[in-house]
């Protein structure tokens, strides 16, 4: 039986589209081809074009009360305007079924950590902890649970390919042991189940999370320590979390209007600041070296593993301000779309980003997503909840 028109995404992008989506996970920075969506923020309701406003002004204002004004305002002009070229993106998509091609750049991730993992490392490398040379071992957990929830929510196909994509997705995120990615994918299923519509979506999450479950218990149980599932079942669960907070927090006492500035955080968060250049842990074990001129940025990628932390430190109360206007509000449209893929994107990432940062750009994609997804959240605004795909 054909779909009913409303069932179906509107057919207003360009065939290449699809393609791009699909690379992006596997060829870095493939999202900055966003930047010529940036006219569709036009479409966009007045509300939701006046809180963009407000953001960029807010980030721009911040950057300008910083110790380093000049430096700050630079960063934090390609940082935004980044941002509201991902929002455009997606409302220029429309529809979060168009995020679906996601799912094969993603699974080519898995399987080149895998392989990765095991032709530097072995099994003894998997059993530790599974890596890739460019996704460091969180992110990847996250990505993960992102296909888990394209598989879940793409409706036809055939079974066995939907299988197959869970399967290996699933395995990769008890291989990285991620801890923050398993509480988003908690989160955000809960939040499609309570929010969403249809009973399909929520067979498919309810199974989903009582296979994690049964995984992580009886990988417990076997003879062979697996590292990854351990570190699941550990109570202990701020990993220095704690320090690396206090530390931020005093770094936006030093400026609290506008914050120390884009990227520039790093050296105030002394836990993990320890100089010189710092790769992925993945590429230091198996001896690949820094170059020696990226040891002047070595500290733009430390993250407070807290997102409004993070952004506080960075921006400071003025610059959180546009932060939690814009977020709020795709959080409200989202739960008003009834969409179970945004619900449990932008709640999910919500979760995490309370242990982690996972919406600061730039990133191999992962971030980026976020904010793509909140465009389309903002796109949907305007339309009466009965109208958005179920």
């Amino acid at each position: 039986m054909p779909a009913s028109p409303a069932a179906r995404p509107p057919a207003t992008q360009a065939r290449w589209v699809p393609w791009l989506i699909a690379i992006t996970p596997v060829v870095p920075f493939g999202y900055l081809a966003a930047f010529g969506a940036l006219g569709s923020l036009r479409r966009l309701p007045g509300l939701a074009r006046w809180l963009l406003f407000y953001f960029a002004v807010s980030q721009l204002l911040a950057a300008c009360l910083t110790p380093a004004p000049l430096l700050s305002l630079a960063f934090a002009g390609v940082r935004t305007l980044l941002i509201l070229a991902m929002i455009a993106a997606g409302v220029y998509l429309q529809d979060s079924r168009r995020l679906r091609p996601l799912l094969w750049g993603q699974l080519v991730i898995f399987a080149s950590a895998w392989a990765y993992t095991l032709a530097t490392q072995g099994v003894p490398g998997v059993l530790a902890r599974l890596g890739h040379p460019y996704y460091y071992v969180v992110s990847l957990g996250l990505v993960a649970v992102v296909a888990l929830w394209l598989v879940a929510f793409w409706r036809g196909g055939v079974l066995w390919w939907r299988v197959a994509a869970g399967v290996l997705a699933l395995a990769t995120l008890l291989a990285t042991g991620s801890r923050g990615a398993v509480l988003a994918l908690v989160v955000g299923s809960a939040a499609a189940l309570l929010l969403a519509r249809g009973q399909f979506k929520r067979r498919w999450l309810v199974w989903l999370l009582v296979v994690l479950a049964a995984l992580v218990l009886s990988a417990s149980t076997l003879p062979i320590k697996f590292n990854p599932v351990a570190r699941l079942l550990e109570d202990q669960t701020s990993s220095g979390r704690m320090f690396v907070w206090a530390d931020a927090y005093a770094a936006w006492q030093t400026s609290p209007i506008g914050g120390v500035g884009a990227y520039q955080g790093g050296p105030y968060l002394t836990y993990l600041f320890k100089g010189g250049c710092q790769l992925n842990p993945v590429l230091s074990a198996n001896q690949v070296s820094c170059p020696e001129w990226l040891s002047t940025f070595s500290g733009m990628w430390l993250i407070a593993h807290n997102a409004w932390l993070q952004w506080l430190m960075e921006t400071g109360v003025v610059g959180l301000s546009g932060l939690l206007v814009v977020y709020v509000y795709g959080l409200w449209a989202a739960a008003r779309s009834r969409d179970p893929l945004l619900i449990a994107l932008l709640f999910g990432y919500t979760a995490m980003n309370f242990v982690d940062v996972v919406i600061a750009v730039p990133t191999p994609h992962f971030a980026e997503l976020w904010w793509g997804a909140l465009g389309i959240s903002l796109g949907q605004s305007r339309r009466p909840p009965e109208a958005t795909n179920g």
